[in-house]
């Protein structure tokens, strides 16, 4: 099928324009709703690269062992307790709480390290619910959409980006892992019929497929982002770039192209085996100094 490739000439215009005239509210503010006791490491990496990026603001909402331990780890990432269900995980009940502060983010970023007991299934399914009133950025990964597969949810907020690994895409349509590796593009496809969404298909070569039906496929990369925690910083990398002002379409070719990039960069020194997941945060600056040919 026709796609278009993804290179740095094709992503240098989608970098968003900066200018000594700002403040943090110029730049966009992100909540990141993440973490669990048993995925704790998740929270952090989608809550610090959208800053790493250039969002002006990011709050983690997560349950409170994830933010007592997130204020020792990084000062820079505003935060936010919610109502725990046996401190394991976010309490459905939490929804009430995060409806009070919604209003002061333009993008929404929910699923990494959420884990999928019953709680999180019935927050989750209230803040779709919620979110679908709005005209809010989302992105969905990890966790969120596992609970969408297993919750048979097939609504979605329109300023959706969902970026699935083969197996959650998988579970979301139903289909084997085999025949979605083996028609990678046409399932990226399909689910963009389902959910109505921009979908990164992730893996060798991400595919990124629009509601208009455009395909484009990733040439940045190497196997260094084959380890825990990479999708979690992909999904700071492109809500951090929504924040910014990007509409999803751009914001997803971006932010895949410059994830891409960043493992690339960093196996420069550390070698594929030995890149972890922070690694790519740290290689940010340097990743976008190479898009903008600094």
């Amino acid at each position: 099928m026709e796609h278009t490739l993804i290179t740095k000439e094709f992503v240098k215009d989608y970098m968003p324009l900066r200018s000594d005239l700002s403040n943090k509210g110029t730049y966009g503010k992100v909540l990141n709703i993440a973490g669990s006791l048993f995925y704790q490491g998740a929270a952090f990496l989608a809550s610090v690269s959208p800053l790493k990026v250039g969002a002006g603001l990011v709050t983690l909402a997560s349950i409170e062992p994830v933010i007592n331990n997130m204020v020792s780890l990084s000062p820079c990432v505003t935060l936010f307790p919610l109502n725990s269900c046996g401190n394991k995980c976010i309490d459905e009940s939490a929804i009430e709480q995060i409806a009070g502060i919604l209003e002061q983010y333009n993008t929404i970023s929910i699923g990494p390290g959420l884990s999928t007991l019953p709680a999180v299934s019935n927050f989750i399914l209230k803040l779709i619910h919620s979110l679908c009133n709005t005209d809010k950025k989302v992105v969905l990964d990890a966790d969120a959409l596992n609970i969408i597969s297993a919750l048979n949810i097939s609504f979605l907020p329109k300023n959706t980006v969902i970026t699935p690994h083969p197996m959650e895409l998988s579970r979301l349509l139903g289909v084997s892992l085999d025949d979605i590796q083996h028609d990678r593009i046409r399932y990226a496809l399909m689910a963009v019929d389902k959910f109505n969404c921009v979908v990164i298909l992730k893996g060798h070569n991400t595919v990124v497929a629009t509601q208009e039906k455009e395909v484009f496929i990733n040439t940045s990369g190497n196997s260094a982002l084959a380890k825990a925690g990479s999708g979690d910083v992909l999904t700071g990398i492109i809500s951090g770039l929504l924040a910014q002002g990007l509409g999803i379409k751009e914001a997803a070719i971006l932010g895949v192209y410059m994830h891409g990039l960043c493992g690339e960069i960093a196996s420069e020194t550390l070698t594929q085996y030995s890149v972890l997941s922070t690694d790519l945060i740290d290689c940010i600056p340097a990743a976008i100094k190479k898009i903008l040919d600094l």
